[in-house]
């Protein structure tokens, strides 16, 4: 089910840069949850496994099952959604996994995203969206009139803007050191620019759903250092230092303040 992924170059200097005790792993399939034989096969290959779950206090009542199951007590890592680089502190030392969903990616955008997933390890980011959110995740519910995917989408476009917030200067600072990565990250930001331009008139006219957009706008955030990118209005307002400072209660609050003037 893994194999160990060995790191060469740039992708080896960004390991002994940002978490060097951690392994990168290709897995046979996708996954999130593992079964039992599998999470014996990773505990194989790691000093230990310390599955985490979330108090059902957290999600409000009409939850997707999705995130039922990852709160839960089942050794899950990562949700539907994440892509095809997942990373876990549930076990000692954290992993990285490289799914096979990515092999037909080119490969400098693969290693762009395993370096980022580093970089995530190294600044002891949150593992997933509600691990940040925590309780506030029933507040964000509360705040956005969107059915239960919809918060779903949002509170994950959410938490990808914060960790961009964290992760921005490092890519940025790749540039001499690590060109390839540094490329990798730029052409990646352009890929997104062309849909950022309409994207507050498209929101408006009903065009895009909001949810759909935040994820389009929250991702180009960690593109965004050095005014590289143009975040549209009501997402530029997660483009702050505020922000990254604050987390959870601000997102929230802007989520209030945004759909109030929505409405």
């Amino acid at each position: 089910m893994f194999e160990s992924r060995d790191l060469d170059g740039a992708l080896a200097a960004v390991r002994d840069e940002s978490a060097p005790d951690a392994l990168v792993l290709h897995t046979e399939r996708d996954f999130e949850t593992l079964d039992p034989a599998v999470a014996e096969e990773l505990g194989l290959l790691v000093e230990s496994l310390d599955p985490v779950s979330y108090p059902p206090e957290w999600l409000p009542a009409d939850a997707p099952d999705q995130l039922r199951e990852y709160a839960g007590s089942e050794f899950t890592i990562g949700l539907p959604g994440d892509g095809g680089v997942a990373w876990t502190r549930q076990t000692d030392p954290p992993v990285v996994f490289v799914k096979p969903r990515l092999r037909t990616s080119p490969d400098p955008f693969v290693r762009f995203l395993i370096a980022e997933a580093l970089v995530e390890v190294g600044l002891d980011l949150p593992e997933s969206f509600l691990a940040f959110f925590g309780a506030r995740y029933a507040d964000l519910d509360a705040a956005v009139p969107l059915e239960p995917a919809g918060v779903y989408q949002l509170a994950a476009a959410l938490y990808t803007a914060y960790c961009g917030l964290h992760t921005r200067e490092v890519f940025a600072d790749w540039e001499t050191d690590h060109p390839d990565l540094f490329d990798a990250w730029v052409d990646a930001g352009e890929r997104l620019e062309p849909r950022l331009g309409d994207l507050s008139t498209e929101v408006a006219r009903g065009q895009t759903e909001f949810a759909t957009a935040a994820e389009l706008a929250c991702s180009a955030v960690k593109h965004a250092a050095d005014d590289r990118l143009e975040i549209p209005s009501p997402f530029a307002a997660l483009d702050t230092a505020a922000y990254a400072r604050t987390g959870p209660e601000y997102a929230v609050e802007w989520a209030r303040k945004t759909f109030e003037k929505l409405s």
